[in-house]
């Protein structure tokens, strides 16, 4: 019964897009325990304070859903190589290129949820979109969808690592997968490429140090010292990501809601430069981007671009 469910669900689930799906026991995550409380001890989670709340939640599910028994994980390809007209223009993270992520695969979780309600009965449970403090990496290792990677991001032999990670954490029982060993051998290209040599160690990242950290997260002026090494990023980074040799099977994401506002394509290096309130607002509605608001992503820009100016 548990294979037939668990079939039909990842069945389900490839319809609504998703690209792979893995389970695994819903239960103490006792090997990232300490690692968890060592890195926010090292204060690698700068300004992240969130990161330091609910600890005991990120490391157990069933405080976040009482009665868990898994924790399905999913994968979505979010690939998306910019064709831009003009190279030297700012870029954003690949991720961040169309509609905000969270609203999109939530309402797909929603409705896998309530497939799965209306085939198997009553199902308590809830879905997660990088919204609360569920450790998505650790889980979907466990589950099988691939290994962390030297630069923490999980990797997926046939995905590489452009993909967002989701997660229903359901009171259903269904057959767990193993876990894969690690491939990256004695690779060391994300730890070699990292401009702020944000990776520490193999598997380690200091946040704080991190251009996805310093655009998106940081609230005040991005330290001096840390401009050079901006460019040509002013919302996230992909070079960790880019350098993978295992992102040479990535292949371009097929969900319309990611697709970048056309008129950004044709933006110069001047276009970013000169980009009003009124702009920004047509062009990022809706997008990740408005986390940063006007004022922060006129920053970045700033901060990365006046070295050429």
């Amino acid at each position: 019964m548990a294979y037939t469910r668990k079939h039909g669900l990842i069945e389900q689930a490839k319809s609504l897009g998703f690209s792979a799906v893995g389970v695994a026991k819903a239960a103490f995550l006792e090997e990232e325990a300490p690692r968890l409380e060592e890195w926010l001890k090292r204060g690698y989670a700068g300004e992240m304070h969130y990161l330091e709340r609910n600890a005991d939640k990120r490391l157990d599910p069933r405080l976040l859903v009482p009665g868990a028994k898994s924790v399905v994980s999913l994968l979505f390809n979010y690939h998306a190589p910019e064709e831009l007209s003009n190279e030297n223009a700012p870029r954003i993270a690949s991720y961040a290129q169309g509609q905000d992520y969270h609203y999109v695969l939530k309402w797909k979780l929603k409705e896998l949820m309530k497939w799965a309600q209306s085939e198997w009965g009553e199902v308590n449970g809830r879905v997660f979109v990088d919204s609360a403090p569920v450790h998505e990496r650790a889980w979907a290792a466990r589950s099988g969808l691939g290994w962390v990677g030297k630069n923490s991001l999980l990797l997926n032999q046939q995905m590489g690592s452009f993909f967002f990670i989701a997660e229903l954490i359901i009171d259903v029982d269904l057959e767990p997968d193993a876990p894969l060993k690690d491939h990256c051998g004695t690779c060391t290209r994300c730890i070699d490429a990292c401009p702020t040599g944000a990776i520490i160690q193999a598997g380690v990242v200091d946040g704080s140090k991190c251009i996805s950290y310093y655009t998106i997260e940081l609230r005040g002026a991005i330290p001096e010292p840390v401009h050079q090494h901006l460019a040509p990023w002013v919302f996230g980074c992909d070079v960790c990501q880019d350098v993978c040799p295992w992102n040479r099977h990535a292949t371009p994401h097929t969900e319309p809601e990611f697709e970048p506002h056309p008129d950004r394509r044709e933006w110069t290096q001047k276009d970013w430069l000169e980009m009003t309130e009124e702009v920004f607002h047509d062009v990022f509605r809706g997008t990740a981007i408005k986390r940063t608001g006007y004022e922060g992503l006129k920053r970045n820009v700033q901060a990365a671009f006046k070295q050429s100016n």
